[in-house]
């Protein structure tokens, strides 16, 4: 399998777009918003909710976060309007965090601005080490202008990520929201663990610290050690389906929101675990990408974390095992 795995990484960039893009209707919703509306009615009654993400990142110019604001806008007003169990993840870079801060931070308050109005939550993606610390900075001023409603994702494999846990926490109090996740990013080892096993580990160090601190949780892993270690953890501390959180720390819950925690999955991949989850009574999130820079997405996923092809293998060998 992983022989295999490795040959798709080093082939699918030389294959043909069409092919490209039959591999990646398995990750991806579709190029626009009425796709993604299409995909999340077809998941909806598996028990799962959802976190919708506009394809696109890192911008040159600030003409380019006008389309950004106006694809969020719209993803926000179709959230609304069908009643939709579902939050947003945004990228700072396209809202020009590289190109001009001030800018940059009065896009992204006027998105989770209306966000709030809706009762929608708002997840900061986090990117490359370039941008971990601008991010986080990003997170504090929005709650600073007095916007709650809002979170972001830690990379559980850089050395810092406990430290920041430790500070997010600590600073926002019950209004922490943590999306925990290994990390898409290959960063050098003086920054960043660089093998599966630590990885592993740092990213369950992560999950327990962001519990221990009362964070909401979002433990975001197709691994089964990450995903048991999980279980474990939100057990040990009196947490799980149906039970109020117990922490004496607990953090508010909002609107679309789990009893301290819940897990996510990318669309497509290990659809039968998060069903398997959700069975369970535990809340379950389907993170669901679109955009017409699906094929920019599907080869940076694959260049950046050659595991994703793991996943891609399964389910084209394995189909009947691994329904989106």
């Amino acid at each position: 399998m992983g022989l295999i795995g490795s040959s798709i990484v080093r082939l699918l960039p030389l294959a043909p777009r069409f092919v490209v893009r039959w591999v990646a209707n398995r990750y991806v919703a579709g190029e626009t918003l009425d796709h993604a509306l299409s995909v999340i009615r077809e998941i909806d009654s598996q028990g799962a909710c959802f976190t919708v993400d506009v394809l696109g990142e890192e911008i040159s110019s600030l003409d380019e976060t006008h389309f950004f604001i106006r694809e969020y806008e719209a993803v926000l007003d179709a959230i609304a309007d069908h009643n939709i169990d579902a939050n947003i993840s945004i990228k700072p870079t396209a809202f020009g965090l590289l190109v001009d801060l001030g800018a940059a931070l009065d896009n992204i308050e006027g998105i989770i601005r209306k966000a709030s109005e809706h009762d929608i939550f708002v997840r900061l993606d986090m990117e490359d080490s370039r941008v971990t610390q601008a991010t986080i900075d990003v997170l504090h001023s929005m709650h600073e202008r007095g916007l709650s409603n809002v979170g972001v994702a830690i990379q559980g494999r850089l050395h810092r990520t406990l430290d920041d846990i430790s500070t997010i926490t600590a600073s926002l109090g019950p209004d922490a929201d943590l999306r925990v996740c290994k990390g898409i990013y290959l960063e050098p080892s003086d920054i960043s663990q660089t093998d599966y096993k630590s990885i592993v580990k740092a990213t369950n160090d992560a999950i327990d610290a962001a519990i221990e601190g009362g964070a909401y949780v979002a433990i975001a892993s197709h691994d089964d050690p990450v995903i048991e270690h999980s279980l474990q953890s939100v057990s040990s501390a009196g947490m799980g389906p149906g039970i109020d959180d117990p922490r004496p720390n607990a953090p508010t819950r909002g609107a679309g929101k789990g009893p301290g925690y819940e897990f996510q999955f990318l669309l497509g991949v290990r659809g039968d675990v998060r069903r398997s989850l959700a069975k369970k009574g535990h809340r379950t999130r389907v993170y669901l990408p679109y955009g017409v820079r699906w094929y920019e997405y599907s080869m940076r996923r694959l260049r950046e974390n050659p595991e994703v092809a793991i996943h891609i293998t399964k389910a084209l060998l394995l189909p009947w095992k691994n329904r989106r």
